[in-house]
């Protein structure tokens, strides 16, 4: 049995990605996602490989899909049917994939949870997408529990990991007692290629999260566009890292691209430097995931070099600007490079990445994957020239495909007929392209700076403000300002043992004159004791900006 989508859950077709598949992936008329990325290992003679390493925990594929389907009978035992939207917010653990899967093989849909969302996220997002039952990590229960007064929908809650008599007294299904009750054995569901594969919500920055729905089509293609461009994964070998399973960005590099190759996946169920470093050693990553940040903090490991990095060829990152300088330190450090891209929840994972070259280009996120275009505009909708500042545009395979976009008075239908031209889909985002087809991210459209006449990019000051020694981060904003606009102010957070003061604001400015036109450097410099970042390592520059008369301690030079 398959649920029907409402024809006004969905945009209109002509607003859907009309791409043709790259020709070398040849897609049945109908599949099974799980099928796809499990099962078919097994049957092609990989069942004893390793699909999951948690701590000392290993489990093969066949063991994997064999729990997949004892999800999948007990999902069939509580009503779940194709279609129908079941949520997931989990730590990192093997359970999370198997659920994931164990969704899949109904043929019902996915809808990651961020663990990190309080009580008000979580309640919108099981609304806006019906959950028919919800998996629950027993730890992340508290802020469920917080919001379940506003959930308009008879979910079943199943906690996993949960005390079972406390789980049951409040009401809910436990998750291990299900499990030791249902069969390994399950029919898979195959969908069409246009039914909704997965709804990834974005993190929510900018209002309430966007339900982006992604067809199954696209599941397939896109997890094995960045596998076979970027991470190359062969089977057996072991991608690693620390982002949530059951968020957008890690539920891709986690739960669905490392599984189109037959590889495995360690997972870290918390990112600390020496749990890092030691999972890598300890499960002989072959290529690692990481945010800028948690690569800044690896540098400042003293017993970095007491680990075995051995086993690692590739570390890869994305989500925030690396910059050359963190690059130029991990290169100094491991004489490897960090390969650079950039994706968006819109469009299920990665659309460009340095991968596309020999080498890394510093600060730069890389050309277009095959079968993406990527074009940069200026305000009139021309092309820019190389070098020039513009909107980043993406065609492909993928796209923006908002959930309920008619609620509202048309809220997100409007958003879509706005950021979709000619099937370019507008990631919000200002960079330039070089004349090789490199392209430089500058920043979120939004965050963009206009100062007595210009157009300033925030990225290329913070980069030059970071090569200063005393500054451990920055982050460049617009301040409204009577005379010119807006008053180019950087925040600054200090290295440790370095104090504000006027003569260090003016000393870090001053050493960017060599860089930046005089136009471009900041007229005041506020000090921070952080920078202010989401949990997938993204400044947020609007906090930034509400803050700012709050700020004690600032600096104005001009």
């Amino acid at each position: 049995m398959k649920k029907e989508i409402p024809a006004d859950y969905l945009p209109p077709k002509e607003l859907w990605p009309n791409e043709p598949i790259p020709e070398e992936f040849k897609l049945p008329d109908q599949a099974n996602i799980a099928e796809e990325f499990l099962d078919k290992h097994v049957k092609e003679g990989r069942g004893d490989n390793v699909a999951i390493l948690f701590g000392d925990t290993k489990v093969t594929y066949k063991q994997l899909m064999q729990n997949a389907n004892k999800v999948a009978n007990i999902l069939k035992e509580l009503g779940v049917v194709a279609q129908d939207r079941v949520g997931i917010r989990m730590t990192n653990t093997p359970q999370a994939v198997a659920i994931n899967f164990g969704i899949q093989k109904v043929g019902a849909i996915p809808v990651p949870v961020s663990p990190l969302w309080a009580k008000e996220e979580i309640s919108f997002t099981l609304n806006n997408a019906e959950f028919a039952a919800f998996a629950v990590s027993a730890p992340l229960m508290p802020a469920v529990e917080e919001g379940k007064h506003e959930f308009q929908f008879s979910t079943k809650i199943i906690v996993v990991g949960g005390a079972a008599d406390a789980v049951k007294a409040k009401g809910y299904l436990c998750f291990e007692e299900l499990m030791a009750k249902a069969s390994d054995t399950f029919e898979n569901y195959k969908l069409n290629m246009d039914d909704i594969g997965v709804i990834l919500y974005t993190s929510g920055t900018t209002g309430q999260p966007k339900g982006c729905v992604h067809f199954v089509k696209e599941v397939l293609v896109e997890s094995h566009l960045v596998n076979k461009y970027v991470y190359k994964l062969q089977p057996g070998e072991v991608l690693g890292g620390s982002a949530p399973v059951s968020f957008a960005a890690g539920y891709g590099t986690f739960c669905l691209i490392p599984f189109a190759a037959g590889a495995t996946i360690s997972l870290l169920p918390k990112f600390t430097p020496d749990d890092m470093m030691g999972i890598i050693q300890k499960h002989k990553v072959n290529v690692v995931t990481g945010l800028p940040t948690a690569y800044r903090k690896l540098l400042e490991m003293p017993n970095f070099d007491d680990y075995d990095r051995s086993s690692v060829r590739m570390y890869t990152t994305g989500g925030d600007a690396l910059t050359g300088k963190t690059l130029a330190a991990w290169q100094d450090k491991t004489g490897m490079p960090i390969w650079e891209g950039l994706g968006a929840t819109e469009m299920v994972h990665l659309v460009t990445s340095n991968t596309m070259g020999k080498f890394p280009v510093p600060d730069s996120i890389g050309k277009a994957l095959p079968g993406f275009e990527v074009k940069v505009v200026n305000v009139d909708g021309k092309e820019c020239s190389p070098g020039e500042v513009g909107s980043m545009l993406v065609k492909g395979p993928t796209g923006t495909i908002y959930w309920k976009p008619y609620i509202q008075e048309n809220k997100l239908l409007k958003t879509m007929k706005k950021g979709i031209k000619d099937g370019y889909n507008m990631m919000g985002d200002a960079v330039y392209m070089d004349k090789e087809g490199y392209i430089y991210f500058q920043a979120r459209e939004d965050d963009m700076i206009k100062s007595s006449g210009f157009r300033l990019a925030p990225s290329e000051i913070e980069d030059a403000l970071i090569r200063h020694p005393a500054v451990r981060d920055a982050a460049v904003v617009g301040i409204p300002d009577e005379i010119i606009g807006q008053r180019t102010t950087a925040m600054v957070e200090l290295e440790p043992g370095h104090k504000p003061s006027e003569e260090l604001a003016r000393e870090i400015v001053n050493s960017t004159v060599d860089v930046l036109a005089k136009y471009k450097l900041p007229r005041e410099v506020v000090f921070l004791e952080a920078i202010p970042r989401t949990p997938t390592g993204k400044m947020i520059k609007k906090d930034m900006r509400r803050l700012y008369d709050e700020y004690p301690n600032k600096v104005r030079l001009a």
